[in-house]
């Protein structure tokens, strides 16, 4: 398995308020499974555009699969939606150029 297929979100604990702390492990699990299904959705969905595009695209998806809360407060690492993003792309660049 690639790591595309398990993009994970981590929390900075800095960042996190006590309620939120305490709650560090479920909310981690919620994020992480909302972004591998944007991921996927993405991907399936994917017709050649641009990085940013897939990168808004996963963000998008991503918060579409939580409760508004969590998806309002959610601050993803810019760096890391922009690599699964990139991922997709160079995949289907690979996947076409293999094609017969």
């Amino acid at each position: 398995m690639s790591d595309l297929d398990e993009p994970t979100v981590t929390l900075d604990v800095r960042q996190l308020g006590p309620v939120e702390r305490k709650l560090r492990g479920a909310l981690e699990e919620q994020l992480t499974s909302a972004l591998q299904a944007a991921t996927e959705r993405v991907r399936a969905g994917y017709a050649g555009e641009p990085v940013e595009v897939v990168q808004q695209q996963l963000l998008a998806e991503t918060r579409a699969g939580l409760h508004h809360d969590i998806a309002d407060a959610w601050q993803p690492d810019p760096a890391e939606l922009h690599r699964v993003a990139a991922t997709i792309a160079h995949q289907d660049t690979i996947a076409h150029h293999a094609a017969p």
